[in-house]
């Protein structure tokens, strides 16, 4: 006996939105919705910027899957990856050479929790929630994990969203309102490897759709309002099984000391792919460093790099990446800052 289930496939076009469609699958078994059983599906590229119109299929890869909170019982979201007909990626897929890189070395075990900030935008006004029309509400300060409506803006949005990621089997640890009016952040992780990039992925997905819900627009930029207001990042928490437990006489905060090393080393580089237009959030001030010099330190907000005191007082755990910013491709970050720090945790 076959059921029938909604699939809603998801992937990105050639400007890196979001695009779905639906589809009716009939399966025997669970298993049978398992992401090696999914089908493979197409879709029109002339229409999204990957193709012309003569050579038009772009391929739908089946990557992971999740419940849909949406449609309920009987129904998924596949994130998909894109692939030309003969087999290659797509220019944005980066996806693909992430897995590679993971798979290079298991045994490092490395951990991720992405801090996603974002704000909510009336689309008419074209600015965030709590911003009068034709003026500005009040400085900061009253706004970060606020509780009130002269403070706090987007609340039904963000609650919804955290409640259906749940629904949907997404790891996510956790929501605050930020520093700016109209900010929210919600927390992916910890999750390994090429998982976190998945995750963050389809939480956007439903954050997009539950903001659609209210006629309101969810904006992932680094810095959508000028001025003395807080940009939006998405820090990247990161660990290696050392740096959680240490080797040997060598502790975890040995590791994650060597990894920032690394880190500052290749600054510039990891710079290239932390987001578009993250320099004109990272000026040195609204809780950020400067764009162009690498810097770290213990219970920090304006440094690249900030250690907890938790971590520097156990001396083993994790250390933040605070440098990407909120419109990072997450497959693209956290395979670099493996990448990276990876030869730190050779010795095994």
């Amino acid at each position: 006996m076959t059921t029938k289930v909604i699939a809603e496939y998801i992937w990105l076009d050639g400007n890196s939105r979001f695009r779905s469609k639906s589809r009716t699958l009939e399966v025997r078994t669970q298993t049978d919705i398992e992401v090696d059983k999914l089908p493979m599906w197409n879709y029109d590229g002339s229409s999204t910027g990957q193709a012309t119109t003569d050579n038009s299929e772009v391929m739908l890869q089946p990557m992971s899957v999740f419940s849909c909170p949406f449609r309920g019982q009987n129904s998924i979201l596949v994130l998909c990856g894109t692939y030309t007909p003969d087999g290659d990626p797509m220019p944005n897929n980066h996806r693909h050479n992430a897995v590679k890189t993971f798979n290079e070395d298991k045994d490092v075990q490395p951990w991720f929790g992405l801090e996603q900030e974002y704000f909510i935008i009336n689309p008419n006004s074209k600015m965030p929630l709590g911003f009068p029309n034709g003026g500005y509400p009040e400085p900061q300060g009253n706004y970060y994990c606020s509780v009130g409506t002269l403070n706090n803006f987007g609340r039904k949005v963000a609650d919804l969203h955290y409640k259906l990621c749940l629904q949907a089997g997404i790891k996510i640890s956790g929501i605050n309102s930020e520093v700016a009016p109209g900010q929210w952040k919600f927390h992916v992780g910890p999750c390994e490897g090429i998982e976190a990039g998945d995750h963050v992925m389809v939480a956007r997905y439903i954050l997009e759709r539950v903001a659609e819900l209210s006629s309101l627009v969810v904006d992932f930029s680094p810095k959508p309002v000028s001025g003395q207001w807080n940009g939006s990042g998405c820090h990247v928490n990161y660990s290696t099984r050392h740096m959680r437990r240490g080797l040997g006489d060598k502790r975890g905060l040995d590791f994650i000391h060597d990894a920032i090393k690394r880190l500052e080393e290749k600054h510039s580089e990891h710079m290239e792919v932390y987001g578009d237009g993250n320099s004109e959030r990272m000026t040195g001030e609204n809780e950020t460093s400067d764009y162009n010099s690498f810097s770290w330190g213990v219970g920090t907000r304006n440094t690249s790099i900030r250690i907890p005191h938790i971590v520097e007082e156990e001396e083993k755990g994790y250390f933040e990446d605070r440098r990407p910013a909120s419109n990072i491709d997450p497959y693209l970050v956290t395979s670099t800052i493996f990448r990276t720090t990876r030869t730190e945790d050779i010795s095994r």
